[in-house]
């Protein structure tokens, strides 16, 4: 049994890892912005605590002496807020990993941080899959280009002495993921559709994307937080496959019992020079971990479903 920390554990994939890691017998210390843990949270933790990872002072009371690791899900994570936040972006998604480290270097500690980062790093304009060894961007959205730094700042805290992995994941989504990505915001759409009747507004359904189910991106969190040696300090967690926004609303549709949907195309929800086609490869970690997605898109949007209804 390990002594895992899991930072943002209030959030959509914060409970998904909580339950991956009691599932394997770890012990989990929660934290998280909110006084309180949700009732998820609450029922699997063994222990939460409140704290501002942005406030140095409020960091350094926290007893991270005989940890084993820390996965960093903690940060901002909405691409499109991101356009009118850029500054806070680049603070909250640096400054949480950088104070994080800091503290851990302060007492020697050896555990491991996993520094969660983003596909989006990627430049989409190079052959696919993309690999760990891919072009990053230089230009890209707010939100992006805060993971390229909060990267450079991974890297630093490696390089005096912390065993800190980078870790990409792609598009990821299942039960419970709340509104602000595809699959919920296309849920809520059908849902007013069954209503209303109206055309379903949708952006460009051409575009294909990498989407794991969130249940096997925390295995990889997993494994990589517990796994005794690793040979890389960079991991990818993808299915490897793409998917476009077409099939995702056919496998939607079926799932809700709907037949012959009425869509109209919203020029608003298109994003200018939008990649065509993207997804990644995950061999490094299959290689290094075993890790495999199991769950398809298919049983992912069933699940989904379920759950909302």
């Amino acid at each position: 049994m390990l002594d895992i920390v899991v930072t943002g554990v209030n959030g959509f994939v914060g409970i998904n890892l909580v339950r991956d890691l009691k599932s394997r017998g770890h012990r989990v210390i929660g934290i998280g912005r909110e006084k309180s843990p949700t009732s998820a949270v609450s029922e699997l933790a063994d222990v939460y605590t409140a704290c501002d990872l942005i406030d140095e002072s409020q960091v350094e009371k926290l007893d991270l002496d005989n940890i084993d690791a820390i996965i960093n899900l903690a940060g901002l994570a909405n691409v499109g807020a991101s356009f009118n936040a850029e500054e806070l972006y680049k603070k909250v998604n640096v400054e949480v990993l950088t104070i994080l480290g800091r503290r851990l270097l302060s007492v020697n500690s050896k555990a491991r941080l996993l520094a969660i980062s983003t596909g989006a790093v990627y430049d989409p304009d190079q052959p696919m899959p993309l690999n760990e060894e891919s072009r990053i961007i230089r230009t890209g959205s707010p939100y992006a280009l805060s993971k390229v730094s909060m990267e450079e700042a991974a890297r630093d805290l490696r390089l005096q002495g912390l065993d800190c992995i980078i870790v990409r994941p792609f598009n990821h989504t299942g039960p419970g993921q709340a509104p602000g990505f595809l699959i919920p915001d296309l849920f809520n759409k059908l849902v007013q559709y069954q209503s209303s009747g109206l055309p379903v507004l949708v952006g460009n359904l051409s575009t294909k994307r990498d989407y794991t189910d969130v249940r096997d991106i925390v295995r990889g969190y997993t494994d990589l937080a517990v796994a005794e040696t690793l040979e890389h300090d960079t991991y990818n967690i993808c299915s490897g496959k793409s998917h476009s926004g077409q099939d995702i609303l056919d496998l939607m549709t079926k799932s809700m019992g709907l037949i012959d949907i009425k869509t109209t195309t919203d020029q608003s929800l298109i994003r200018p020079n939008d990649p065509a086609d993207l997804y990644g490869s995950s061999d490094r970690l299959r290689e290094d971990t075993g890790w495999e997605p199991v769950i398809s898109l298919s049983q992912t949007i069933n699940d989904f479903v379920r759950y909302n209804q």
